[in-house]
């Protein structure tokens, strides 16, 4: 259970790392569709980091907060659903935003979960638009994103078991 009253099944092999003192620590969630097709969000124009871009739903991992709890917590915070399983991590990146915060460690898990995935419930002031993105879409996650930072892109071309190009 991450937050202690609501059970998330855990895939054989699916890890957990355990932030350190200091380090900053993201999650990313990757939602696919009957479809196969991921939910991706698009960040507002106003927000100080990655502005007007494509994003997984996630976020950072709170002082003294598990990856998982902060994982759940996420998910349900900028969409309304429920995480219901953890299929796979789909890895861990070390990225620098522009914000000044300095290095950051990212995890990123696909993941299922419940409540209805035609109506996702936004925080519309940072994320206004949303969308799915199959194979054929994919590359629209790179909009607005230089060359080095390709890595929504990248970690959703994994969880639909696409290689990046």
């Amino acid at each position: 259970m991450a937050d202690g009253t609501v059970p998330v099944l855990i895939d054989e092999g699916v890890e957990f790392p355990e932030p350190g003192a200091g380090e900053l620590w993201a999650v990313g969630a990757a939602v696919v569709n009957e479809r196969g097709e991921v939910f991706a969000q698009r960040r507002s124009a106003q927000r100080r980091l990655f502005p007007d871009t494509w994003d997984l739903v996630g976020g950072h991992v709170e002082p003294g907060e598990s990856v998982l709890a902060a994982l759940v917590r996420e998910v349900a915070e900028e969409t309304g659903w429920r995480v219901r399983r953890v299929r796979r991590s789909l890895g861990v990146l070390t990225w620098e935003g522009d914000d000044g915060l300095g290095l950051r460690h990212e995890v990123d898990y696909l993941v299922e979960v419940e409540g209805d995935l035609s109506a996702p419930r936004l925080e519309w002031s940072k994320h206004p638009r949303y969308g799915w993105f199959g194979p054929d879409r994919l590359e629209e996650l790179k909009e607005n994103r230089a060359p080095e930072e390709q890595l929504v892109y990248e970690v959703a071309a994994r969880a639909l078991g696409i290689a990046p190009s």
